[in-house]
């Protein structure tokens, strides 16, 4: 497929999960005999999760001092970062770099576990808690603690490790920040307003804080692990998965002028939010879909493994795309929140770009490959808010 000059295409992946790290590791454990997921049972139990794998930070993140001032999820994100830049073929040049613009999606920081609990042992032995624990936080919390909450610390340490100092915008709001980011970036290279970006976000998942908030919601997965969307009410829920996710988005020009690989067209990137209740949330995520051709369509369902919302996506895309191959990729990364929706669009890029057949990780609910896909739909039912859909379409001599 042909491309105009306001196109905007993906000519740089970098992408790191509980599989590994890079493009062709995740495709080539998609397109396996029989895909299954890396998995944490033990540690967090009842609760499976996706962790990440050994990595060298230095690789991506060289200065010990910066790696220490980081949380996970920050050395995350800047390390799929500069492996999206180096993918793209862009070099360690502050003056080229200076140009590219950026948008993050990113949650909040790290609690201190070890002050927690100090807060909650200290509490229990006094009558007049409130005090205590004021006075617990005051004297035992590092400042810098308060500065590594801040979200937009990712895009600030990728400016300072990666050179990144373009234009810099971050979201917040879980799945609905990655659908934005996405929106926000296409949108600016669509009008004109940047010619190149680094859009996307990370996740990090072993982290019992998390858990604890996301239990308490009533949200994580505690049987036996299963497939997303095999998850049935009742025995349904997230197997939450640490991810980082970056992509190089380019007009056609300024990709051609600099000589780039690309991987696929990003046609659109398209959110809603509203209130969560069946019939409104079906009729939301449905006008979201786009009005395409399903032959050659391959859907990345970003599925959360929450039941009720898998039952409205997959109803949807029958009525909408008939018969189209369909995965469910969260069943392989688990799900990323942020960094969710980046992950299925680098996914789908590099599925795109070469011509990949990818493998159901769970027969009896997704859809098999009969050839290689043209196009590609990305999908995304936030676990509380947020609906979105964006659509891909490989490229001629891609």
């Amino acid at each position: 497929m042909s491309t105009t000059s306001r196109d905007v295409l993906v000519t740089g992946i970098g992408l790191v999960s509980s599989l590994g790290e890079g493009l062709d590791v995740h495709l080539e454990h998609f397109s396996g005999a029989a895909p299954e997921p890396v998995l944490e049972r033990e540690a967090y139990a009842p609760y499976s999760v996706h962790p990440l794998p050994e990595i060298d930070w230095s690789q991506q993140i060289p200065k010990r001092g910066d790696q220490r001032q980081m949380e996970t999820w920050q050395k995350l994100g800047t390390y799929a970062a500069g492996l999206a830049l180096q993918d793209a073929g862009i070099p360690f040049d502050e003056s080229v770099r200076s140009e590219i613009d950026m948008v993050v999606a990113a949650g909040g920081g790290e609690r201190d576990a070890a002050v927690d609990a100090m807060v909650m042992e200290r509490a229990r032995k006094t009558n007049a808690p409130e005090k205590v624990i004021n006075e617990t936080l005051g004297t035992e919390l590092r400042p810098t603690l308060f500065l590594a909450q801040l979200s937009n610390l990712l895009a600030g340490n990728i400016s300072i490790v990666q050179k990144v100092t373009g234009s810099s915008r971050t979201f917040m709001g879980e799945e609905a920040a990655g659908i934005s980011a996405l929106y926000s970036t296409r949108a600016r290279i669509a009008s004109g307003q940047s010619e190149i970006a680094l859009v996307g976000g990370s996740f990090s998942a072993e982290r019992r804080d998390l858990i604890l908030n996301f239990d308490l919601a009533e949200l994580m997965l505690k049987s036996e692990w299963a497939p997303v969307l095999a998850r049935r009410k009742g025995a349904d829920g997230i197997a939450v998965g640490s991810v980082g996710a970056f992509l190089i988005l380019e007009s056609p020009e300024h990709a051609e002028r600099r000589g780039a690989k690309v991987y696929a067209k990003l046609v659109s990137a398209v959110g809603d939010r509203g209130k969560r209740d069946g019939d409104g949330t079906a009729k939301r995520f449905a006008e979201l879909l786009p009005q395409i051709d399903p032959s050659d369509l391959l859907i990345f369902s970003g599925a959360s493994g929450i039941a009720e919302h898998a039952t409205i996506e997959t109803d949807a895309l029958a009525k909408a795309y008939p018969d189209a191959a369909r995965i469910a990729y969260g069943s392989l990364l688990g799900h990323s929140f942020e960094a969710h929706v980046p992950a299925g669009i680098a996914l789908a890029a590099g599925a795109l770009s070469r011509g990949t057949i990818l493998t159901p990780t769970d027969p009896a609910n997704e859809q098999a490959q009969s050839a290689a896909a043209k196009r590609a739909v990305v999908t995304a039912i936030g676990h509380l808010h947020a609906e979105g859909a964006c659509y891909l379409e490989a490229v001629d001599g891609s």
